[in-house]
């Protein structure tokens, strides 16, 4: 269901692209603007690994230096049947993780120092889980597709808006509203739609790290204990902090109201009820 909704998103993202595209930028602009944002994205997906940790300030630890957390790792890579990721620890006391790269061989898992003093090995692992289960279903991949999209269609409703929009038909009474419009709102229609499929890959790991480690329960409990603590002791909002939001397994920031409907995080509640289903089947 997860992968439907995925598919869904992302042909909705791509109609709205070619349409915005069409009617604003014909097809010259519509070229121009796939290709600049598929350059940038390209370079952001091979390259995402290692920004994201920059951005992040994860440093790389050794085996000596925290043998637990290798050894966890090591083991829930096994059981999803992946290389071992590298291991990263950023200082922070808000409790989170995240992994990047854009294959199971060129990945990379970061936890908090925060997530660390709060989870148990149980539920570490279980976060562990559904983090090397983004990389396993190569959602890095899937997020530079739709932020080549998205990017593209922002790109084209500036370019409609301040250039008069490249190949519209200008004795179109209509074209300036029209373009207005297109500048206003298409880049919030793709933000939306960016933010389903990022909520959508989030459901989709939920349900990989439950079946890699054999342990939803664990999972479900972290998530209610990383929801808490970021209460508590949310991110400071800078930009790089707010530029690698999306990767965390949970939101690190505070929100609610509008806000909501752009965040790439789905509701914990939604997340936990989902996985205690997997836990206790049988259960009402």
């Amino acid at each position: 269901m997860n992968a439907l909704k995925t598919t869904l998103l992302l042909a909705a993202i791509t109609g709205l692209f070619l349409l915005i595209g069409v009617l604003l930028g014909g097809i010259t602009g519509l070229i121009i603007a796939f290709v600049g944002a598929g350059a940038m994205n390209f370079f952001a997906y091979w390259s995402s690994d290692k920004l994201a940790l920059r951005m992040a300030g994860a440093r790389e630890v050794s085996q000596d230096d925290q043998p637990r957390l290798h050894s966890m790792v090591e083991e829930v890579a096994a059981q999803a049947g992946m290389p071992k990721p590298r291991v990263y620890i950023v200082e922070n006391a808000t409790p989170n993780a995240f992994a990047t790269g854009r294959n199971p061989k060129h990945s990379a898992v970061a936890v908090t120092t925060g997530i660390m003093n709060l989870l148990d090995e149980r539920e570490l692992r279980g976060v562990l889980g559904h983090e090397l289960g983004h990389v396993r279903n190569r959602d890095i991949l899937t997020s530079s597709i739709v932020a080549t999209l998205a990017g593209a269609i922002s790109m084209l409703a500036w370019m409609s808006l301040w250039f008069g929009g490249m190949g519209r038909d200008r004795n179109n009474p209509y074209g300036g509203i029209i373009a207005l419009a297109a500048f206003l709102l298409a880049p919030i229609a793709a933000m939306l739609i960016q933010a389903g499929v990022s909520r959508t890959r989030e459901f989709q790991a939920d349900a990989t790290g439950a079946e890699v480690t054999h342990d939803p329960e664990a999972l479900a409990s972290a998530l209610e204990k990383l929801h808490s603590g970021v209460q508590a002791r949310p991110m400071e909002p800078t930009p790089m902090a707010q530029s690698t939001a999306h990767l965390y397994i949970v939101n690190p920031f505070r929100g609610g109201g509008v806000v909501n409907l752009f965040s790439t995080h789905p509701p914990i509640e939604e997340r936990v009820r989902r996985l205690r289903k997997l836990a206790y089947p049988g259960a009402s």
